[in-house]
């Protein structure tokens, strides 16, 4: 990982310099308070809506559905917001930091479900658009496809602070909109649409289970690069700052729009996302339907620039690893355009139950992060605290070396131990998930086993070690002490 070149800066009308070199503490010039909009508007579409049709699609009542959305939700986010503070205190893309455990060149191992999660959510998240403005309104297919593609990559291409401005503007233009809907299930004032529940519902704990594992894994799956969009926050943020927003802004819209999607899949026997926001805001208010539309589609369009700009930085980080390379404007340009041109062809090319088979290759994703995850956090917040050696993240000679091994162990490990648990849809269900009605528990076990062998793995390592490649690290780079 070469340095950017010399007087790299920051300006909204032009593209961003840096990709997965070290910023500076003179270009730290975001905002803390940015980072709740951000992340709040990151879930604000009907993507998150679907999520809340699970509990229902297995007979759970709207209340029991709201439940473990919330509690699931709430449970998944700690992951997404502990990670956040990494981009602020080190100033580097998340899957940089992670050599730290894995190794310069190890690190390629979690990098492979990262990227195939960036662009998988790309692919899911085109078609849904594409096939629901299609629905709705006729626009062509292609169309809407190749539109959403450039767009996304041009958000993408012009980088960080564009990304914000997109967020933060769409999250005001979006939340009164979704406030009125809300309103309206609230008060009982959507007529019309509504039809009797399809079968009883009440309680059971696989169902309850299932819609726990559904928003726990939502928001687990920014792990991989949350800390991305807060490496350019100043080092002297509070981490418990950066932590609360991120908290509060990703799980608040999480919350609210899976608790409307419960209502939609009760009340109206939803099974679509994007049409039943449509047809219930319409009978609310004219037009209401057709705005929330468009507001939650453009809010998924940032989503997948934001995908397409992590996706950047995993893939310049694996090269990187296999052969050190220059992080330049161009490099980064070239890669999203090329990344946008794999998720447009598959898009395109997608076939029948093209979704369910997506869906089901973003759930393998999702166990191969979750050790990822685990080790990761373990690592930072336990083990060495905080306090790495920066410039070594750039050499496969430095202090971390070309393979973590304590790492992949602790990674392998958990993933072996998941894998008895899997539930792949339509794909594979695992003995022990099958002993458990089905119920998929497989991330969870990922996590804990992983986190656990980790650290038995690391029982006889000193960070003490490290001090003196730290201290010549800081030095290199300028990093004033700010205790």
């Amino acid at each position: 990982m070469a340095p950017a070149p010399p007087g790299a800066t920051r300006r909204l009308t032009g593209i961003e310099a840096r990709s997965i070199d070290f910023v500076p503490d003179s270009e730290r010039r975001g905002k803390v308070s940015d980072q709740g909009p951000f992340w709040f508007l990151g879930n604000f579409h009907f993507f998150t809506i679907a999520i809340g049709f699970v509990g229902p699609s297995l007979h759970l009542s709207l209340g029991w559905t709201a439940v473990a959305g919330t509690a699931g939700i709430l449970f998944g986010t700690l992951f997404q917001a502990f990670h956040a503070s990494q981009g602020a205190e080190l100033g580097l893309p998340q899957m940089i930091q992670s050599r730290a455990q894995f190794g310069y060149r190890g690190v390629v191992v979690p990098l492979i479900g990262a990227l195939f999660t960036f662009v998988g959510f790309n692919v899911v998240d085109t078609i849904l658009v594409a096939q629901g403005l299609n629905h709705l309104w006729g626009w062509d297919l292609h169309g809407v496809i190749v539109g959403l593609a450039v767009l996304a990559a041009a958000l993408a291409v012009w980088g960080h602070d564009w990304l914000h401005l997109a967020f933060r503007t769409l999250f005001w233009l979006s939340l009164p909109l979704f406030t009125l809907l809300t309103a309206g299930i609230g008060l009982g004032m959507i007529h019309g649409v509504t039809t009797p529940a399809p079968a009883a519902t009440g309680f059971g704990w696989a169902a309850f289970a299932a819609q726990f594992a559904a928003a726990a894994s939502y928001n687990i799956t920014y792990a991989p690069y949350v800390s991305d969009y807060s490496r350019y926050l100043p080092r002297n943020v509070s981490r418990g700052a950066i932590i609360a927003n991120v908290f509060a802004g990703a799980s608040l819209s999480a919350i609210w729009l899976i608790c409307v999607g419960a209502w939609l899949a009760s009340r109206m026997g939803a099974t679509d996302g994007l049409t039943s926001l449509a047809q219930a805001g319409n009978a609310l208010l004219p037009h209401l339907g057709d705005g929330l539309v468009v507001c939650s589609v453009a809010a998924l369009l940032a989503t997948m620039g934001m995908n397409a700009y992590s996706g950047m930085l995993s893939v310049v980080t694996g090269l990187d690893s296999l052969r050190q390379i220059r992080p330049t404007r161009r490099i980064r340009v070239v890669t999203i355009l090329l990344l946008a041109g794999g998720w447009t062809w598959v898009s395109a090319s997608a076939r029948g139950d093209a979704i369910e088979t997506l869906s089901a290759t973003l759930v393998a994703m999702l166990y191969l992060l979750c050790p990822w995850t685990a080790v990761n956090l373990v690592d930072y917040f336990f083990l060495r605290k905080g306090r790495y050696a920066i410039a070594d993240l750039a050499r496969p000679d430095g202090v971390y070396g070309a393979y973590g091994l304590r790492g992949l162990l602790g990674y392998f490990v958990g993933l072996a131990a998941s894998a008895p648990f899997f539930v792949i849809p339509g794909v594979w269900t695992g003995p022990a998930a099958a002993a458990l009605g089905g119920v998929d528990i497989a991330w969870l076990v990922g996590l804990g086993v992983a986190a656990a062998v980790y650290l038995l793995a690391s029982l006889g390592f000193d960070p003490r070690r490290e001090d003196a490649a730290i201290a010549a690290s800081d030095a290199a780079l300028g990093r004033a002490d700010l205790t």
